[in-house]
């Protein structure tokens, strides 16, 4: 009988070694939950960003470090209570090893408690408040933060002859994030906030608050709205007639939103902005990225959304590399602080203390080039932090 017993193990140990290794890494995938809005007002977010995490996937394999990479993405229809549910139910019931995504903050913000308890590493790949890092130590960044994109444009209307400005910001955590951080540098430099407006976050009606904007005659308005919204933006900013009555619209990036600019029309011409990324960015991997994005999605333009998804998974990838496949929270957290890589956006790295992305900020117009309106870089500062977390220094 024991005889009998040492040639079954034999042969159990021989077959589980001649098995394809595709077989033996099945029960050792690493999951990474991709929690976006998938559906409703903001699922162009979610498309992008989901996009842009497929096509590293497909560009550098689903294995890494010995790991398959599966993905498993969930709908929370940009619903925080959605978010947290779901969340819970991927770290619980899926055992994923990484969270993902998070469209807007209020999503991030109700995910990070979950993070922390389970001590799951969260990849931010689109929210831009700048506190969301400080909510868990297993939060770790991608996309940007409004102060970062913010400071540069104030600092530049003032060289530029900019004096007066009234802000208009959507009413949620990264507009008061960009509107604290433009009028606090503007201000600094010598110029003048006429008024702050904050614009309700959902189903936003512009017309009334742009007509306070033009009877307050300022030099420009200076406007964050979440990616997706800017269309309706621009279309009434023209129709209330403020370029004609010598009002700038001066942005951060989410209003001429790559994905959306060429249906905005000639409005958007000359519209001033600073962003982390543009699609018109020049140099090789953008190229490349551009012309793969497009190919892989039936011609949809990548915006900064995208590059955050696909970041974002260059991360989690580098990451494992850099651990030799060990996915357990504080291991792969620490093994992201300080790296650094050239992205398609431009040379990146994680800052190893506050865990958010320090990157190239760009100075754009928005030009018509062959047919298509483009966010066309004029001029750019490098390396630059969180600058909340820097002042607090």
């Amino acid at each position: 009988m024991m005889k009998r017993r040492q040639v079954l193990k034999t042969l159990l140990i021989s077959a589980a070694l001649m098995l394809p290794a595709g077989a033996a890494l099945a029960a050792d995938a690493v999951k990474v939950g991709l929690i976006l809005p998938m559906t409703g007002p903001f699922a162009s977010t979610g498309r992008q960003v989901e996009a842009g995490a497929k096509l590293y996937m497909a560009e550098h394999g689903d294995e890494v470090a010995g790991h398959k990479i599966e993905l498993i993405l969930r709908d929370d229809t940009a619903n925080a209570e959605q978010t947290r549910r779901i969340a819970q139910e991927l770290v619980t019931r899926e055992k994923v090893q990484v969270l993902a995504g998070f469209g807007h903050t209020p999503l991030a913000m109700a995910a990070a408690p979950l993070a922390t308890q389970g001590k799951v590493p969260m990849i931010v790949m689109a929210a831009g408040t700048s506190v969301i890092t400080e909510k868990s130590p297993f939060i770790v960044r991608s996309s940007f933060t409004l102060p970062q994109v913010t400071e540069p444009l104030a600092r530049w209307a003032k060289d530029n002859k900019i004096e007066k400005v009234v802000t208009l910001v959507a009413d949620y955590a990264p507009g008061l994030d960009a509107e604290k951080a433009f009028s606090d540098t503007f201000t600094k430099a010598g110029g003048q906030i006429v008024e702050s407006i904050r614009v309700p976050l959902a189903n936003p009606d512009f017309a009334p608050f742009l007509q306070r904007v033009r009877d307050a005659k300022p030099d420009a308005v200076f406007s964050f709205v979440p990616s997706g919204v800017g269309s309706a933006l621009m279309k009434q900013f023209d129709d209330r007639g403020l370029a004609q009555a010598g009002i700038r619209l001066i942005a951060t990036g989410d209003v001429t939103d790559d994905d959306l600019l060429n249906k905005m029309g000639k409005a958007a011409l000359g519209t001033i902005t600073t962003h982390h990324y543009s699609a018109a960015h020049d140099s090789p991997e953008n190229k490349a990225f551009v012309k793969a994005f497009e190919a892989a999605n039936g011609g949809m333009r990548p915006n900064f959304m995208a590059v955050g998804g696909y970041d974002g998974m260059a991360l989690i990838y580098e990451a494992l590399k850099k651990t030799g496949g060990d996915a357990k929270g504080e291991a792969l957290v620490n093994a992201m602080k300080g790296l650094s890589w050239t992205s398609v956006r431009g040379p990146v790295s994680i800052d190893p203390e506050t865990r958010d992305i320090v990157q190239t900020v760009y100075f754009r117009e928005v030009k018509e080039q062959d047919g298509q309106l483009w966010n066309v870089e004029f001029d750019k500062v490098e390396a630059v932090k969180d600058p909340v977390k820097a002042a607090k220094k």
